[in-house]
């Protein structure tokens, strides 16, 4: 089991885009401290649902402010951002820390946003495959060139190239022994030897460079990450069955690929599921906490997206959705939060997790939640 947090650097009603910013930094630090796994990073524009709109930029921060902890996106949105730039960032990432950052990319939404940064609808609704296929290309090779209907220029060289070793930090460095910032902690969560990490070929033989993973929210998308070997990310609002369905349609994606079982075994267990922990000693206490937050959260988060074409869009009725994710995730005791992960893991294969843990919206609250995870919930996952 590799469990992260999922920091969305959410601006709750009342707060300054600072104090959210500030709240996602001291989460990152406090999750390494607490022996979590990851991080994830979301990235949003013009919303307060989210105040971060680069994260990779944010990811290059939090690096540098960690030593041990990996740092993910989750994810960056292709349809707004040239996927050259952002191979770029993610292989100067992936070599100054040691392989420690995950590029999670998605196609994000029909925003405003499409019209703001100059790439139009047409990026969101047939564009991407081109753009993770050229990103694909910048991070494994060494010279790309381009000739789409999206992006045409001639072959360049790839600087800094992502597909060379990345530097392994001392021991010294990795246990944390030059770090005089405070008590020592060793990571709790062991990594899986058989590949944890790496994207995988159809030879099943590792690809080297950042991982990727694509965030999958239809069936197209399931089938456009089964199709090139990459793992997927599941949003919060998929439950036990809904991930189960999407990983049969993965799986028969990834057969219809030419792929074998034992390279599929191994990407499954690169899958990412998101989700929501609240750590409390009663579960009608971790639930008050949520219900009592998120519902404004969403209601003004949320309602503040604007489509790029006056489409209509609905909301779901935020109290209601906050009881969903109340249902299906680690919300509870510490028990009742280890039985969700493991149960979900049992079931579906799935050993990844990203847990929005900043849902009482109090920095904090945030901190004791993250280490009450990892210092009570993690333990009992083996």
């Amino acid at each position: 089991m590799r469990v992260g947090a999922f920091l969305l650097s959410a601006q709750f009603p009342g707060q300054t885009h600072g104090e959210a910013l500030d709240r996602t930094v001291r989460a990152a630090v406090e999750a390494e401290r607490a022996g979590l796994d990851s991080v994830w990073l979301a990235e949003h524009h013009f919303v307060p649902y989210g105040v971060c709109p680069n994260a990779a930029t944010l990811a290059a921060l939090l690096l540098g402010r960690t030593r041990r902890i990996g740092v993910g996106t989750a994810v960056s949105v292709l349809s707004t951002t040239h996927p050259v730039a952002l191979g770029e960032q993610a292989a100067l990432l992936h070599l100054t820390s040691g392989g420690r950052f995950t590029l999670g990319v998605g196609r994000g939404g029909p925003w405003i946003d499409l019209e703001v940064f100059g790439s139009g609808v047409d990026a969101f609704e047939q564009g991407f495959p081109e753009r993770l296929d050229l990103l694909l290309r910048w991070l494994r090779g060494s010279r790309v060139g381009a000739d789409g209907p999206q992006f045409s220029f001639p072959e360049v060289a790839v600087v800094p190239r992502a597909s060379e070793p990345a530097r392994t930090p001392e021991l010294g460095t990795w246990l944390g022994l030059d770090d005089q910032s405070g008590l020592l902690r060793f990571p709790r969560q062991r990594k899986d030897a058989d590949g944890a990490g790496d994207e995988i070929t159809a030879m099943g033989r590792p690809v080297a460079g950042p991982p990727v993973v694509v965030a999958c929210t239809s069936p197209g998308g399931v089938r456009l990450a089964a199709e090139r070997g990459l793992p997927m990310l599941l949003g919060m609002h998929s439950g036990d069955d809904d991930k189960l369905r999407m990983l049969e349609l993965y799986r028969t994606a990834w057969l219809a690929a030419g792929r074998g079982e034992e390279q599929l075994r191994r990407v499954t267990r690169q899958h990412v599921a998101a989700g929501v922990a609240q750590v409390d000693d009663r579960t009608s206490q971790a639930r008050a906490t949520l219900l009592r937050a998120m519902p404004g959260w969403f209601e003004y988060g949320l309602g503040a997206h604007r489509t790029v074409d006056g489409r209509e869009r609905k909301m779901r009725d935020p109290h209601q959705y906050t009881e969903l994710l109340c249902d299906l995730h680690a919300v509870g005791t510490p028990k009742q939060c280890a039985d969700r992960l493991l149960a979900t893991a049992e079931r579906t294969g799935i050993r990844r997790f990203a847990l929005l843990a900043e849902g009482s919206g109090d920095r904090e609250a945030t901190l004791h939640n993250i280490a009450r995870l990892g210092s009570e919930v993690l333990p009992q996952l083996g």
